[in-house]
């Protein structure tokens, strides 16, 4: 039986669509991430009183190092290149 690691909310913001960028940036720096939400906000599209609260979790060692990638400013350079290069 394998033991899952411990895992500490790091981040809690308004609705999925935020959650999954949140865990996008993370895993592609390596962070394991779990999100937790209310299946009910979801499912009825309600974002009020705690129903569309979405919390990134990660592993406890790894907890200071994604509050760092999620406190880094966006990269500008990898937005959508303008079209008339």
């Amino acid at each position: 039986m394998t033991q899952e690691p411990d895992l500490v909310c790091i981040q809690t913001c308004q609705g999925l669509l935020l959650g999954e960028l949140y865990k996008s940036k993370l895993e592609a720096a390596g962070i394991p991430v779990l999100l937790r939400y209310e299946s009910a906000g979801l499912i009825f599209g309600i974002t009020v009183d705690g129903l569309g609260q979405v919390r990134v979790m990660v592993p406890a060692e790894l907890a200071n190092e994604a509050l760092e990638l999620l406190a880094e400013p966006p990269d500008r350079e990898a937005e959508w290149p303008d079209e008339a290069e």
